[in-house]
């Protein structure tokens, strides 16, 4: 345990720096909200997203920089989109990752910016990967394309959007079922996972039946970390967390644990966390660590 969590510590600051090479100056009359946007993407957090694209890019053959972009960008679409989750129109939380929300700090107006310019900073970055490509090489420039449509859709109405607009009219019903709540993990947690295991493998030079084997090993993933998040906000405490538990009680939210129960939702994430790791067994090219990572992340008690 202790071999993966060092070797996932070293990987994570790898790409803190990453991700801080495409941060912005915090100069102009818009310092405020640079600032803001940068406070809340350094905030910490275990960086998994950009790590899974990373490690996918990698198994699959990938050697180039040109993931490096889409790693940063990927990272501000999650922090965007958990800034605006933090707002008093949605969650209404004060702490995240163990400090203040962007909200808390600076506002809801700046927090509001921030997330908007977060994501619009994670375009201009992703797009820094074009140049990185071999000059001329019209192969290599489609598969940077096809990445970044993939992240965009996963990232949209079609994807995480579409997932939180389905959780906050869930809020409002009575009752949920499953079929609704699997469809929100899928498109509120899974899609981004999905995004960068799918990113990764494109940006490798994939096939496409590889790239679809990604997309349902991400899935379980996804929806294995969400159950299990739901979990932790039951069993877990503040200081283990870094935020407030029973968040979604206090929300009145229905989550697999309210609805299923602890027990029968651990059984799941096992499920789930077993048939990824039968999909990452089965590609031919070398998995071990992002067998250990996918273990560690499902697994996680923060």
């Amino acid at each position: 345990m202790e071999q993966i969590q060092e070797a996932i510590q070293r990987r994570a600051a790898d790409i803190e720096e990453i991700i801080r090479a495409y941060l912005p100056a915090e100069t102009g009359y818009q310092r405020t909200v640079l600032e803001a946007m940068n406070y809340s993407i350094l905030a910490g957090g275990k960086r998994l997203r950009p790590m899974l694209m990373q490690e996918t890019y990698k198994m699959f053959g990938g050697s180039g920089r040109e993931v490096e972009p889409l790693m940063a960008a990927i990272e501000m679409i999650h922090t965007y989109s958990l800034v605006h989750d933090d707002l008093p129109a949605m969650d209404n939380d004060e702490y995240r990752r163990g400090r203040k929300t962007t909200h808390t700090v600076y506002g809801e107006a700046m927090g509001i910016l921030a997330g908007d310019g977060l994501l619009n900073l994670a375009w201009e970055t992703a797009m820094q990967a074009f140049p990185m490509g071999e000059q001329g090489e019209t192969a290599h420039m489609q598969r940077i394309a096809g990445a970044v449509a993939v992240l965009a859709r996963k990232a949209g109405v079609y994807g995480m959007i579409g997932g939180q607009t389905a959780d906050i009219q869930a809020e409002e019903a009575e009752q949920v079922s499953m079929e609704q709540l699997l469809f929100i993990h899928e498109h509120k947690t899974a899609a981004l996972i999905q995004a960068a295991m799918m990113a990764g493998a494109i940006l490798a030079g994939a096939n496409e039946q590889q790239i679809r084997q990604m997309e349902r090993c991400a899935y379980n993933i996804g929806i294995a970390f969400q159950i299990q998040d739901d979990i932790l906000d039951v069993t877990g405490t503040m200081e283990e967390l870094g935020k407030p538990i029973g968040s979604d009680e206090k929300n009145h939210k229905q989550t697999y644990v309210t609805i299923r129960g602890v027990e029968a939702s651990a059984r799941e994430v096992e499920r789930l966390s077993r048939e990824a790791m039968e999909i990452l067994s089965s590609v031919e090219e070398d998995s071990g660590f992002l067998r250990e990572l996918t273990a560690f992340l499902i697994h996680r008690r923060k």
